[in-house]
This record gives C-alpha cells, sequence and structure tokens, in this order.
C-alpha cells in the first residue's frame, strides 16, 4: 500500500477553512533549502523549487524498488524577516524564506545523499548544493485553510494572530515563523482557487 502522510497526518494537512484550531506538530524529517526575497521575482526561489521536487521524486522512485511507496509531500514554506516589524507584503524583497517537503521517517540521511548525487550526474540545478536533509520541531500551533490568493493573506493571517493571543499564547515571528503549506499547484491553479493552510507556531 502506498503510504499518504497527508492522510496518516489529517490533523495537519486537512483543515477547515471555518475554524481556526490548534494543533501539535510532531518532529519531521524535510528537505529543505533557504533563500532571500520575493518568491514572486526571485531567481533564489525559483531555483531552490528546482531543487527540491528532483530529490523529492528521486528518493520517492528509490523507495519504490524496495516496496516503500509513498506520496510526495506538498511544498511547505516558513517565512520571516530580521526585524518582524519589516514583515509586510508590501516589501516582500526582504523575506527570508525556508521552503521544504517533508519526508517518511524511513528515508535516511544517506539515501539523501545517495538522490543528491545521482542528480548532480545528469541535470544538476544550480541550487542543488543548498538542499539540506534535517529535522524540523515545529511543535504546538494554530492553524486555518485559507482559499485565495497570497496578496489577500492579510485579514485571515490577523485572525490567527488574534487568536493565539486571545487564548494567552506567543509567538516572536523568529523562533516561531509564518507557515505555509501549499496544497494547490501554484503553475496550475487560478489565484482565487488556490488552497493554502496558514500555520503559527506559538509558545
Amino acid at each position: 500500500m502506498k503510504l499518504d502522510l497527508k492522510k496518516e497526518l489529517s490533523n495537519l494537512y486537512k483543515t477547515s477553512s471555518k475554524k481556526i484550531t490548534i494543533v501539535k506538530v510532531p518532529k519531521q524529517n524535510v528537505i529543505s533549502i533557504e533563500g532571500k526575497g520575493n518568491p514572486n521575482t526571485s531567481d533564489d526561489f525559483k531555483n531552490a523549487v528546482e531543487a527540491l521536487y528532483p530529490i523529492a521524486y528521486t528518493l520517492k522512485f528509490s523507495y519504490k524498488k524496495q516496496d516503500k511507496d509513498y506520496a510526495v509531500m506538498p511544498l511547505e514554506g516558513l517565512w520571516w524577516t530580521p526585524d518582524m516589524k519589516d514583515f509586510t507584503i508590501k516589501n516582500k524583497d526582504i523575506w527570508l524564506w525556508k521552503i521544504f517537503i517533508v519526508q517518511p521517517d524511513f528515508i535516511t540521511k544517506k539515501a539523501f545523499d545517495d538522490a543528491v548525487l545521482q542528480i548532480a550526474k545528469k541535470k544538476n540545478p544550480v541550487s542543488l548544493s543548498k538542499v539540506k536533509f534535517e529535522t524540523l520541531n515545529e511543535g504546538s500551533a494554530a492553524q486555518t485553510l485559507y482559499i485565495g490568493p497570497f496578496a489577500n493573506e492579510g485579514p485571515t493571517i490577523k485572525k490567527i494572530h488574534d487568536f493565539i493571543k486571545e487564548n494567552g499564547y506567543s509567538f516572536d515571528g523568529l523562533q516561531q515563523k509564518h507557515h505555509e503549506i501549499y496544497l494547490s499547484d501554484m503553475r496550475k491553479t487560478a489565484p482565487e482557487k488556490l488552497k493554502t493552510i496558514i500555520r503559527q507556531s506559538f509558545i
């Protein structure tokens, strides 16, 4: 049977746009890459995406040969600025980001290294050497499903922030970063139909 982590972790990846829920995110192994700049115009962001997906699918097909088939998870992103007072849609050029794809627990660092070497011999994407295999530990978070263009996320983000504060929790935007999970294919989906889980971890 094919492993589908979105179903196994349905509380994290299937949520409603009608409410905000609190979730406990377990430690997750990811393949990740960090960068800076406007995701709509930055070559760094484009190159990062083009490096992540070949690794994700090379790992998938490698394990499928070992009868460990699984669905590749959606792209996710953490977003912040050195001073969170500057974190605004109007100034995306200074945004810092980490984009990543969650991996099943049985994926090993050696398998990741082998996949990178295999891809380097073929396509060798520009940012391939920047991709890391790491473990993220997000912990407690509030999240909701947002449907629509990324430029209009502001009111939904504010609702999550208000919800966190009203329930007695806090976040600094740096240790506890703004998190988005992209359930739709941005290249093929109309902006008004994009589905994004917006998540904010807290303490």
